[in-house]
């Protein structure tokens, strides 16, 4: 993928597929050691201990549908080429957590994307689920979540197509106070 901001959507329908009802992004641009670090929690069924252990195997998959998963690998991959890595951590019964780091200034880091529209249309096209998302970048920090955007909406529906503009417009507004990259 030519951004990271589609490994966090792909990253983020996997754990909407597998029943998570909360689910947290994180992105921390740290340049004082040079890295870039993202992490998606979730609170769905985990990752069974067998497939864990092979998760990072695009060979190995738990779906039905097909018989191979590139979601995680290629991420994995992403983060490597960057000079960085990946972890997964992972409780039956409570969650899974994701985090990839990338040294920033590598060559080979992907950039970031549209983060903006991928929260946005993450939150959009999955009302029934809580997503809380936070950015910083030095001191600066950004936080927006489905419940204060929900109040923000007021009579507009969260799911709805007009809330899109409104979302992505507020997460743009918090990314440029960060001055994300």
């Amino acid at each position: 993928m030519r951004e990271l901001s589609l490994h966090i959507l792909d990253i983020a329908q996997n754990s909407i597929e597998a029943g998570a009802n909360n689910i947290e992004i994180t992105v921390n641009e740290d340049e004082s050691s040079d890295l870039l670090t993202i992490c998606i929690t979730d609170d769905g069924p985990g990752i069974p201990e067998a497939i864990l252990k092979s998760v990072t195997d695009p060979f190995v998959t738990s779906r039905k549908t097909r018989r191979v998963g590139l979601g995680i690998p290629l991420f994995r991959e992403a983060a490597r080429m960057a000079g960085g890595d990946l972890e997964i951590q992972s409780v039956a019964g409570r969650g899974t957590q994701i985090k990839a780091d990338f040294k920033i200034s590598d060559i080979d880091r992907a950039p970031l994307g549209d983060m903006a529209e991928t929260i946005a249309l993450l939150i959009v096209c999955n009302p029934h689920v809580n997503f809380k998302y936070m950015h910083s970048r030095g001191k600066a920090k950004f936080m927006c979540s489905t419940n204060t955007l929900t109040e923000m909406l007021g009579d507009i529906p969260i799911g709805s197509p007009s809330a899109v503009p409104v979302i992505r417009g507020v997460i743009k507004k918090g990314l440029e106070h960060v001055q994300a990259s």
